[in-house]
Formats: C-alpha cells, sequence, structure tokens
C-alpha cells in the first residue's frame, strides 16, 4: 500500500512545481505526462505484482 502512496505524493510536488513554473502548452504536457507516470507506476506496477 505505501508503495502507492509515494508516487502519489510525488506527483502532487511535481504537478504544484509545473503549476507555478511553467506556462500554456508545456504546462498541460507537463501534466499529463506526470499524471500518466503514476498512473503507470501505480496501477501498472500493482498488476505485475
Amino acid at each position: 500500500m505505501i508503495e502507492q502512496i509515494i508516487p502519489i505524493l510525488i506527483a502532487i510536488v511535481l504537478i504544484a512545481i509545473a503549476w507555478k513554473v511553467l506556462k500554456g502548452i508545456v504546462k498541460t504536457v507537463a501534466l499529463v505526462v506526470i499524471l500518466a507516470a503514476v498512473a503507470v507506476w501505480v496501477f501498472g506496477g500493482g498488476l505485475a505484482a
């Protein structure tokens, strides 16, 4: 369970940084990439185990 919480917390921090620093389409792409990576990590890793 804790293995799934850590990437989510990391994603929240990365999203907050991206939200403050980036602008426009770059922000949108960065947010999508962060969320997709965390989804694969949390759900993909859970299915493989």
